[in-house]
């Protein structure tokens, strides 16, 4: 066969290859295939765990579900707080266009200066950073219609308080991962939460979800709880207290109304309050629920618990005179006086004047073992048994501690220190003829079986006294309220500052029962350190509890029990 002109004229091609050449060269290919076939069966057969995991780390995603936290009820079933969804903006740093007039638009958007926005940007190797959480559905849209690339958008829960300020306290918040801080927002976080489910998804570098790589495991929502606050009450209680604290231009107050036939919490209110769904720079003084994390020397309030002892001993009767004339009494060195001197009072009279001389007289037949028993079965000096964050138990000093003059004080309200909750608690003792009541924040649907703690015709004998001293002559005609019959006891204390008490510093309080014959709520009001002069219970805090009670009592539906207007005193004083 004849070669071409060209072959035969080139040198290279004319020369032969040697065989072991082409086969050294088919050796090192075939090596180069089984090195590549080696690694493949090392990654994806005998490290394939290793390397999946890697990619996991890189691409894969366990996304969780959030349950719909529970809603918190008042006893009507009207909502006291609810989820709704709200957007919430975030970003991709490094993916972020960085366009200072589309940036500067989004920060006026979401209410923030464009230097913290900025800030939150400024590092390229985060991969994700929240802008801002829990935005307007609209404020969202108009975020997401700048066409900023890098920025993004998720759905979450937001928490809504429909009734503001005034169940602040007692509701509490969430913050913004949606768990519990205050209230009873907090102290059923475990059953309001419920349980979240997951997703596990794999996701591109835009953190675009790609497909799902395992079934998905939906979230439990959490279980709704309905207080045994009636929102109404609440608002109405709040509102007459933040008047009566603006109008005497005090520190503080609170209110507390229960319903002694089921031990039921009606209202807990304070003033100063703030609103749970803007909480900047909110101060401790406002988030303070005082009526159960605050506590005082109850002053004149604790008598009627004296009064009951002296007569469940059997030591007088109500029509029992006690000589309290010159208005004074010394017990071991220390002098003890009335606002007035009285002469001869009645032990029922001794309520209605609130004479400390008469008061220190029974006290002082009474053993202090006895004392500090009946004080400390009315829970003073022992915690509340509510699921609330912060209660506070209050002081009671062991009995063996006592000195005399310590013994006189205590009967009077000094010396002991007690929350409002724990005097309005106590207070049931007199409404349920010598029961105490347990008490409750959850709705209940019986009445509560009290624990004996007075003979029924003592504590209804009181009940009496206190009639007395919310009427004429009484040092608290203020507290009368228009169809209704009611009983109370007014306290006035000094403010205690380091070992001594302060100057011109008072709390006033008043806390009572209605209607008279068959008791169905008990109003406890304190008002802290009154500014304009006036700072006797029976002047500040009184008319705050007159209202209350009118107001829960119609709204309870109970027919009123009297047909006269009240009389109103005017500059009764009481003893302290």
């Amino acid at each position: 066969m004849s070669r071409s002109v060209l072959y035969t004229s080139s040198p290279l091609l004319a020369s032969k290859t040697p065989v072991w050449r082409s086969r050294l060269v088919l050796v090192f290919i075939a090596a180069g295939f089984l090195a590549l076939v080696g690694r493949a069966a090392w990654v994806q057969v005998i490290k394939n765990d290793f390397f999946q995991r890697q990619g996991e780390v890189r691409f894969a995603r366990t996304l969780e579900l959030p349950a719909n936290r529970g809603r918190i009820l008042d006893r009507n079933g009207l909502l006291l707080a609810t989820s709704v969804p709200a957007s919430s903006i975030w970003a991709i740093p490094e993916d972020v266009e960085r366009d200072k007039g589309k940036l500067a638009q989004m920060a006026k958007l979401l209410e923030m200066p464009l230097a913290e926005l900025e800030k939150k940007l400024q590092d390229d190797d985060k991969t994700f950073v929240w802008i801002k959480r829990q935005v307007e559905e609209s404020v969202a849209r108009e975020v997401l219609a700048l066409g900023i690339k890098g920025v993004y958008q998720r759905t979450e829960f937001k928490r809504q308080y429909p009734e503001g300020e005034a169940a602040a306290h007692v509701v509490g918040f969430t913050n913004v991962e949606d768990r519990g801080q205050e209230g009873m927002e907090l102290a059923f976080e475990k059953e309001l939460a419920g349980r979240p489910g997951s997703r596990r998804v794999i996701k591109d570098r835009l953190g675009r979800i790609i497909e799902d790589v395992r079934e998905q495991v939906p979230p439990v929502p959490g279980r709704d709880l309905q207080l045994s606050i009636d929102s109404k009450v609440q608002f109405f209680a709040y509102q007459k207290l933040r008047d009566a604290v603006q109008q005497h231009k005090a520190k503080a107050g609170s209110v507390v109304v229960l319903d002694v036939q089921s031990g039921e919490v009606l209202a807990l209110a304070n003033y100063p309050s703030y609103s749970p769904a803007k909480r900047v720079n909110l101060s401790g003084a406002q988030l303070r629920n005082r009526a159960l994390t605050d506590t005082f020397e109850p002053g004149s309030t604790m008598k009627p618990f004296t009064v009951a002892l002296a007569l469940d001993r059997g030591l007088v009767r109500p029509e029992t005179p006690i000589q309290t004339a010159p208005g004074r009494i010394t017990i071991a060195g220390s002098t003890i006086s009335d606002a007035h001197p009285y002469g001869v009072l009645s032990v029922a009279e001794v309520i209605q004047k609130s004479s400390n001389v008469g008061t220190v007289q029974m006290a002082m037949k009474l053993q202090p073992k006895e004392m500090w028993e009946l004080f400390s079965s009315v829970g003073f000096g022992q915690r509340p048994q509510l699921p609330f964050p912060g209660i506070v138990s209050g002081r009671l000093r062991a009995h063996k501690t006592w000195r005399p003059i310590e013994q006189a004080t205590m009967s009077y309200g000094y010396g002991v220190s007690v929350s409002l909750f724990q005097l309005a608690r106590a207070y049931t003792v007199f409404a349920r003829d010598g029961e105490l009541v347990p008490v409750t924040l959850l709705k209940s649907q019986a009445q509560a079986a009290g624990v004996r703690i007075l003979d029924p015709n003592n504590a209804q004998s009181v009940r009496q006294m206190l009639f007395m001293a919310a009427g004429p002559g009484g040092t608290a005609p203020k507290a009368q309220t228009i169809g209704y019959s009611v009983g109370g006891k007014t306290g006035t204390a000094r403010k205690q500052e380091g070992k001594g008490y302060a100057e011109g510093k008072y709390r006033g309080f008043f806390v009572g029962l209605a209607p008279v014959d068959k008791p169905r709520i008990v109003v406890a009001v304190m008002i802290d350190e009154p500014g304009t002069g006036v700072y006797y219970g029976g002047e500040v805090a009184a008319p705050v509890f007159s209202t209350t009670v009118q107001q829960t009592l119609r709204m309870m539906g109970l027919q009123p029990d009297m047909n006269v207007k009240p009389q109103i005193v005017v500059g009764v004083e009481e003893s302290f």
